[in-house]
């Protein structure tokens, strides 16, 4: 994979347009940055490695508008985008902190692009599920939650049909829909979904708090078909929390193959990005 140099600042809103759900990879940096040249053999590198995100280059000195847009303040930064929305920044030359990121997001965003989520302008939203934060209450040891957030397998509840899920992510997002494929037999049924709560509800706050939404899960539903929720109120999610109510049939215990969470992430403002600066464009003090 080569590394494409982007010469002006239309050029890079096309590149973002072009590459849709594909992890685009770019680099801002500048001719007089001494880091950024010892670092862009290891960045050529990372192209070759991860042949199917898209590696872009940036000249601020060349791209200033873009550069400024961005929230780039020194050199080198590097800024990880999919579909036109920015989901991570490294600043300065940790070309190791680059991959990590890249590894974290690669094979999620190699799948989306390859196979559409199913809603027009949305993505998979799984990529940005924090595992190490994610908690269960009521799932069995031999099928926990860790196998389903890692698709290594299914959860199943242990001692009755219920099941509570908290799933954090990893940055705010925007959660449009979800998508549930479980046996039509003892599936989920009845759903409460609360967002944003400040640690995992119990069963009890489950039952008697107001969800955010409730959802009574059709079987013909169960197959990965694509459930809507009520938009407007997951506009700014930072943990969703599933209450799993019961199930199809009323056996006795709970299973779900897979979730899928649907939405977008929130490009969000770092307001330690805008440093004032003096000089050349993106020059850090």
């Amino acid at each position: 994979m080569v590394v494409k140099e982007i010469m002006n600042d239309s050029q890079f809103q096309e590149e973002l347009n072009a590459n849709g759900m594909k992890l685009v990879v770019v680099d801002f940096s500048a001719t007089w940055c001494g880091p950024c040249k010892r670092v862009a053999p290891l960045y050529d590198q990372l192209s070759n490695k991860y042949d199917r995100a898209v590696f872009l280059k940036v000249d601020v000195d060349k791209c200033q508008e873009t550069a400024a847009s961005q929230g780039v303040s020194a050199m080198p930064t590097f800024i990880l985008y999919r579909n036109k929305v920015k989901v991570a920044k490294i600043q300065g030359a940790d070309i190791a902190a680059v991959e990590s990121k890249i590894v974290q997001l690669y094979e999620a965003a190699c799948a989306a692009s390859g196979e559409d989520c199913g809603v027009p302008g949305q993505m998979d939203l799984n990529s940005f599920i924090m595992k190490t934060q994610c908690e269960a209450l009521n799932d069995s040891d031999d099928h926990p939650l860790s196998a389903l957030i890692e698709n290594s397998g299914y959860i199943e509840s242990d001692c009755d049909q219920q099941l509570i899920l908290s799933l954090t992510f990893t940055q705010s997002v925007k959660v449009h829909s979800i998508k549930i494929k479980a046996p039509k037999d003892n599936g989920p049924k009845s759903l409460k979904l609360f967002i944003n709560q400040p640690n995992t509800i119990d069963f009890d706050a489950a039952t008697c708090n107001l969800a955010t939404q409730e959802l009574e899960l059709k079987p013909d539903e169960l197959d990965g078909k694509i459930v809507n929720l009520k938009y407007v109120k997951f506009q700014n999610v930072h943990n969703l929390q599933i209450f799993v109510v019961n199930n199809q049939t009323d056996e006795e215990v709970t299973r779900i193959d897979s979730l899928d969470i649907i939405g977008m992430p929130i490009s969000t403002t770092n307001m330690g990005d805008f440093k004032r600066v003096a000089g050349k464009v993106g020059e850090a003090h």
